[in-house]
């Protein structure tokens, strides 16, 4: 069944958005990314965002400069990525997440550099706010995404488990627990010679829906603060357990032309595991929003211990 969200701004809805999994995901339909968005569909796309937590906009036939304006009408774009300098030349907010960079990078095929289950950049004390990508070009087989709803998961904890992790904060960097990249690897060198490691609360307050997100991933959440590995480790793999419960995902079979928006704020998503043993090429494009920095539901914002505030270009 597709929906329209209400609006209260003058004009007519335009977007459509079809729910495609139980707990995230909408397809959207009636809008064209070529084109200006009224500021109504803008509002509407916004609400929807924060509904479904992801939406995929299918067949648009956008380049770099197109996704850039669209991302721009939610927020400030931000530079491609903290350790990132092979954007395209003339679009410096553009991450190409290409198989072919990350072969020359690490020194076998990949298809991102982290195939963890993630949100993006939360080694940053602000990370994105939200995240655009586009398909460019994707394989025949394979090579799906999912993403999954740290609300639901936060919601999915029992009381107890809720109260204990209200008051609890984790530190975040590249790798979690346990980087995958090798120690001469290009993220390796970068993230070792300008760390970036942030405080965050285990529970995010979302600043616009008041949502509450369990806010660890195992591709940055490294420890629990103020625990022994052992405990923390213990809690951690719960965490992770309920973050990435299939219940709470949605998953996306790629085709040239689509694009996927989510709130970076309220989801993680995974990478492609599929694709090892496939000679083919995957280039999607990636922009992101300016973050605010995470608030915990005692009120206390998360802390950076190395790094900077990632802003977008004045």
């Amino acid at each position: 069944m597709s929906i329209t969200i209400e609006n209260t701004h003058s004009g007519t809805a335009t977007p459509t958005f079809a729910p495609v999994a139980g707990h995230i995901g909408a397809d959207v339909s009636g809008v064209d990314l070529r084109e200006t968005l009224s500021d109504d569909a803008v509002e509407q796309i916004r609400a929807a965002l924060h509904r479904f937590k992801v939406l995929f906009f299918h067949d648009q036939q956008i380049g770099h400069a197109e996704q850039i304006a669209f991302t721009r009408r939610f927020g400030a774009v931000t530079p491609s990525h903290p350790y990132d300098d092979e954007a395209p030349e003339g679009f410096p907010e553009i991450l190409a997440v290409d198989s072919r960079k990350y072969a020359r990078q690490f020194g076998r095929r990949r298809y991102s550099y982290d195939n963890k289950w993630h949100t993006d950049v939360t080694a940053l004390v602000n990370p994105p706010a939200a995240t655009v990508l586009r398909a460019h070009i994707v394989p025949e087989q394979g090579g799906d995404t999912q993403w999954t709803n740290l609300v639901a998961a936060y919601n999915g904890l029992p009381e107890p488990l809720k109260r204990l992790a209200d008051g609890l904060r984790a530190e975040h960097r590249f790798g979690g627990r346990h980087p995958q990249w090798s120690s001469d690897s290009m993220y390796a060198t970068k993230s070792r010679e300008n760390p970036i490691v942030t405080e965050h609360p285990v529970v995010r307050v979302h600043p616009v829906t008041g949502e509450r997100a369990l806010f660890v991933t195992p591709g940055f959440t490294a420890r629990i603060v103020g625990l022994p590995a052992a405990q923390s480790d213990r809690l951690l793999d719960l965490f992770f357990d309920e973050v990435t419960r299939p219940a709470y995902t949605v998953r996306l079979r790629w085709r040239p032309g689509t694009v996927a928006f989510w709130d970076n704020r309220a989801t993680a998503h995974l990478a492609p595991t599929d694709l090892d043993d496939i000679e083919t090429t995957r280039v999607l494009y990636r922009t992101t929003i300016e973050g605010d920095i995470p608030v915990g539901p005692d009120g206390t914002a998360s802390t950076s211990v190395s790094g900077a505030v990632f802003q977008a270009q004045k």
